[in-house]
């Protein structure tokens, strides 16, 4: 956990720590939670954040591409998030506090998912499935802890990996708890397996065009 936590207005539960890093550029004084892409990480922050008295929770980062029209950078402030099958509305003012105006963002469905989809076949099924048009690993724990404890949430995310691209095996296993990366555990996939080298520049270009669209939504929509 960052910053102060005392009767904070507005707290951010996010996967990894480059997604911390930006957003300390806009809410210096929020609680930021990592979750390390983990179920118990973001099971953990979500309640962090609630014992911190924090009104307004949001989901922040990256997500995965479910519908093939969206592209890296996209951004997404969904209506809903689903969890189990299960619709949570996002709150109308929150979200247009961070920014939800029509024509600019992606609002629908944003699908919850307790593990990596690395898979595009898979990303596929999950969109004709459940109707989302994107996946993350976090906004589930934080409207759930919203619910439970009469407390606001909203979604910012930017898509980064497409629906229509598989990820690498190594892409699922090089995080770390505290949200960085695991360089050994990486290098050893890698030696293994040096064809996913290709996939992961291809990654690191997409993560780098989400990051760069956020940044730059974020200057035009959410100093406070």
């Amino acid at each position: 956990m960052t910053a102060d936590c005392e009767k904070q207005e507005m707290g951010f539960l996010v996967g990894l720590r480059a997604e911390a890093e930006l957003l300390r550029k806009f809410w210096p004084d929020s609680p930021i939670a990592v979750s390390g892409a983990t179920r118990e990480g973001a099971e953990r922050g979500a309640g962090r954040l609630i014992a911190c008295g924090v009104r307004n929770l949001v989901s922040f980062g990256l997500a995965a591409g479910l519908d093939p029209a969206l592209k890296p950078g996209d951004i997404v402030i969904p209506d809903v998030v689903m969890v189990e099958k299960t619709l949570c509305p996002c709150d109308p003012a929150l979200r247009r506090r961070l920014g939800a105006t029509p024509g600019e963002v992606i609002a629908g469905a944003l699908l919850h998912s307790d593990s990596v989809v690395l898979d595009a076949e898979a990303k596929q099924l999950l969109a004709y499935e459940s109707g989302c048009c994107a996946l993350d690993m976090e906004s589930g724990f934080v409207a759930q802890a919203a619910r439970q404890h009469g407390r606001s949430f909203a979604v910012l995310r930017a898509i980064c990996d497409p629906g229509s691209r598989t990820l690498p095996a190594a892409a699922g296993i090089a995080l770390s708890p505290d949200g960085g990366v695991k360089t050994g555990l990486l290098l050893r996939s890698l030696l293994r397996d040096p064809g996913q080298i290709g996939g992961l520049i291809g990654l690191g270009i997409d993560a780098f065009k989400a990051r760069r669209a956020m940044n730059r939504f974020l200057e035009a929509h959410c100093r406070f």
